[in-house]
């Protein structure tokens, strides 16, 4: 049987936009909520997505990208709401 529409349980995955040195972006990565929070705030998240980043590049046979940095997918509309609030 087909569940409702919203009835997944929210926050199971964070997602997240990676931003390589190369200057490539990867969007909409996930990382499992529960990893997140606390002290280390989304740090964790970072050595999630280098041990995805390290199974694509064993299937691939590329060499892994190095990350330049690490982004909340939500994170960027936030600040553009912010900043077009902020303008007015």
């Amino acid at each position: 049987m087909a569940r409702k529409p919203g009835s997944r349980a929210s926050g199971e995955f964070v997602l997240f936009n990676v931003f390589y040195e190369d200057g490539t972006q990867r969007s909409n990565r996930k990382v499992p909520a529960e990893l997140l929070g606390g002290l280390d705030g989304d740090e964790p998240a970072r050595g999630v997505i280098e041990a995805q980043d390290r199974d694509i590049s064993a299937k691939s046979g590329m060499a892994p990208l190095k990350i330049k940095r690490i982004v909340r997918a939500d994170a960027k509309e936030k600040e553009n709401v912010k900043e077009w609030k902020l303008a007015r």
